[in-house]
């Protein structure tokens, strides 16, 4: 294949600024050390700046606002994104049973996350949900001094690493602080519980706004306890209905999910632009795309053949097409600032929430089947071992010969009857492949759980979902290629934005060797952790019983993944320089790579702006794409617990995941779900908890229920709305007397004139 010519590169020299002109760390520096309000004036007196100093200040602490370094307070005065005034207004969100107020910044424009403030009120019980207070805020240490950790307990923010408290100055007028949550009636009354599973309170209505009991509202609270009431603002249906269940992560995790009308008409005018001149013409290769048979955009394509070139005998050149987002999706416009506020999509069963408007993610940057698309080209050699000898990166014309279903693919593959293009992709994977096994990344067999629904968006099951060799083709074509976009930046020494995975701490591999220890499995301290070393465990364990429960135990004792410019390898995958490129349509940080490698090898519009903090964008980025996982996950448990709501009284096969001091949590096999069994209601006899080896030991019987336990199990409760299970013992096993259930255990114990069934044995979190 005739490959074009590297384009020249061309670097812009930026102007010198003037020389006692402060950096922008300075400047943030002495933001945050101020104890005035900082404004430009400040700022050019305590840097002793001439006149024509003065002009240039003007335009970079313009340039700083911009990029979202700083921002302007009424009074002129500059603080620090990311941080709060030092008289800010709060909002209150919440008043804990305890009497503690806790806030949030009224104004908050920083893509972290806002923190949450422990208010110290002058007057107890002077302040309830949804008043409004100026404050003087103070960070502390997230851990501080004992005298001092009360005060802080709770308000540290993973974005801002320490916590924050506030001194009210003046209350002013009321706001609202809004939840979702279901209406019940008692009586001539409702009250409004909450979807969240630690939501224990309920709330008298003070206006049900025309919702009747069982819908599903938005509401505003106000107040505090005991009296904090509940005023409905919006019935958003039937909380038991399917599509209900994404509805109320969206609300409930504060997702966007609707476009600004400048956001949606840029989107229609750029998508009408031609594809743009200069791009290599990939028409002719039979590029196609294998993705799952429900997905709603397709941002990657591949192709492979043998490659002709003697030094590279039995070898392969492959060529990963991923959509050109960069190209639509300019830096600073109204399109970038919307995708950088979502950071992601974020996929629910019923629908997606997508980073981009639909008539880009769904349609024009889509590789789509007959359909010249805008792509970013990946060019890979690859060796007769799986190893990448080479890599080059073009925008390109494609043209796509077909989308495929991951089952389909394989189907056709397991039949025979593949075609040359699907034989040639499964050859050149088969040595990606070989390359992975040497390379020995983490395996764990965990199953997902895949919902499926009718056309009326109906549950209709939950099961695992298969994993076919369709699946790793893709995520090993997608790894080189993501492989290959690092080293190519690196090489021009450009910014990038890593995917990184550090290896896991000191405390999560002592834990872990506690844990094995419970199974005889042996774990030495003190040896060069690599991936394959939880590989050998796993093997060691081999098909036992609890091999389950050891591999989700490795998967806790990993770190999690985030985004940054630093790179630290990536450990799950065995691989020094690892960042994400494949799918610019549903996460930010692939567009940013994108946008680094059109810099770094000059392949025309749309490359970085110059001005981006990658650090600062990828704690950003990092915070979203958690935000999505957990919403995610919410929404699948409540499918399931609507799944396994028709089966609410019978007896089900059940593994216990995790033991507490109060309980134990179990799942039931095959379909997934988590819910607990109360300690209260396991007998009256001691249960002492046993940290180290996870189990509950009964005293008299000696019965032990321990972490991967298999039992049968009664399912006592299935609530779809928050997700949550509770379970039971079966008939003919002791269970606490029905009037008991529900109560404190300590109560109930005393009141029968025996001391409480729980004791703690080992270290107390």
């Amino acid at each position: 294949m005739t490959r074009p010519p590297q384009v020249p590169i061309c670097i812009a020299v930026p102007k010198r600024p003037p020389a006692g002109l402060p950096t922008r760390e300075q400047i943030l520096s002495f933001i945050t050390s101020s104890d005035e309000p900082a404004g430009k004036r400040e700022i050019a007196r305590a840097f002793a700046l001439t006149a024509q100093e003065k002009i240039a200040l003007k335009a970079l602490l313009k340039d700083m606002a911009d990029e979202g370094l700083i921002d302007s307070a009424p009074g002129r005065a500059f603080h620090k994104m990311g941080g709060l005034p030092k008289v800010t207004v709060l909002r209150v969100a919440d008043v804990d049973e305890g009497g503690n107020v806790w806030a949030v910044p009224e104004r908050w424009e920083a893509e972290t996350p806002p923190p949450r403030v422990r208010v110290r009120e002058r007057k107890r019980g002077a302040l309830g949900v949804g008043q409004r207070i100026l404050a003087r805020t103070e960070e502390v240490p997230a851990r501080s001094s004992p005298g001092r950790s009360e005060a802080v307990r709770g308000t540290a923010s993973p974005a801002l690493g320490s916590g924050w408290i506030a001194h009210p100055m003046k209350t002013l007028q009321a706001a609202s602080e809004q939840m979702i949550g279901v209406l019940r009636g008692e009586g001539d009354r409702l009250w409004l519980q909450g979807v969240e599973k630690k939501e224990k309170r309920e709330y008298a209505v003070s206006d049900a706004g025309g919702a009747q009991a069982g819908d599903l509202v938005l509401a505003e609270k106000a107040g505090r306890p005991p009296r904090v009431t509940a005023r409905v603002v919006q019935r958003l249906g039937d909380p038991f209905a399917p599509k209900s269940f994404s509805l109320i992560a969206i609300h409930q995790f504060g997702i966007p999910d609707r476009f600004a009308e400048e956001t949606l008409d840029e989107a229609e005018r750029v998508a009408r632009q031609p594809l743009g001149e200069g791009r290599e013409d990939l028409t002719h290769l039979p590029i196609v795309a294998i993705d799952p048979a429900d997905a709603r955009d397709h941002d990657d394509a591949i192709w492979a053949a043998p490659d002709d070139d003697p030094a590279n005998a039995d070898g392969w050149t492959a060529v990963v097409a991923i959509a050109d987002v960069s190209f639509y999706v300019r830096p600073g416009s109204a399109l970038d600032r919307e995708a950088r506020a979502r950071g992601n999509s974020v996929y629910f069963p019923d629908r997606v929430v997508p980073m981009l408007p639909e008539v880009l993610s769904a349609d024009v940057c889509s590789l789509k089947h007959g359909e010249d698309r805008a792509a970013l080209a990946c060019h890979l050699t690859i060796a007769k071992d799986g190893t990448l000898k080479a890599w080059r990166f073009s925008r390109a014309v494609v043209r796509i010969a077909a989308n495929i279903a991951y089952e389909d693919a394989q189907a056709a593959v397991d039949r025979g009857d593949e075609g040359e293009t699907l034989r040639d992709l499964w050859s050149c994977w088969r040595a990606l492949a070989a390359a992975r096994d040497r390379r020995e990344p983490l395996d764990l067999d965990l199953p997902e759980r895949r919902v499926v629904l009718d056309e009326k968006g109906r549950l209709l099951s939950v099961a695992p979902r298969e994993r076919l060799d369709a699946h790793r083709l893709v995520e090993d074509f997608m790894i080189a290629a993501n492989v290959a976009a690092a080293k190519a930046l690196e090489a021009k020494k450009a910014p990038v934005m890593y995917r990184i995975h550090e290896p896991p701490s000191r405390e999560k591999l002592v834990a872990l060797k506690d844990y094995l220890a419970t199974y005889d499995v042996a774990f030495a301290l003190g040896q060069v952790v690599k991936p394959a070393t939880f590989n050998r465990i796993i093997e060691r364990v081999g098909d036992a019983e609890f091999r389950p429960q050891v591999m989700e135990q490795v998967l806790r004792t990993q770190t999690q993944a985030y985004y940054g410019p630093g790179n630290l390898g990536h450990f799950g995958l065995s691989l020094g320089s690892y960042a994400h490129f494949t799918s610019p349509i549903r996460r930010y940080a692939d567009l940013m790579v994108h946008r680094a490698l059109v810099s770094a090898y000059a392949l025309g519009p749309g490359g970085l702006a110059g001005n981006e903090d990658f650090e600062r964008a990828g704690e950003a980025i990092s915070a979203l794409e958690r935000r999505a996982m957990e919403a995610e996950r919410d929404t699948l448990d409540r499918y399931v617990a609507a799944y396994l709501s028709e089966r609410v009284g019978e007896v089900v096969e059940a593994r216990i995941t995790g033991v507490t001091n109060f309980g134990f949590f179990a799942t039931v096999e095959g379909v997934g779900g988590d819910g607990l069994m109360p300690v209260r209601d396991l007998g009256g006899e001691y249960f002492r908890f046993d940290e180290g080896a996870r189990r509950l030991v009964g005293d008299a019987s000696g019965d032990v229920y321990a972490s991967g336990q298999r039992l049968k199990l009664r399912l006592a409760e299935a609530n779809p709305v928050s997700g949550a299970l509770r379970f039971e013992l079966p008939e003919g096993r002791f269970a606490a007397p029905r009037e008991d259930r529900g109560r404190d255990p300590k109560r109930v114990l005393k009141r029968r004139g025996r001391p409480a069934n729980i004791r703690h044995q080992g270290k107390r979190r």
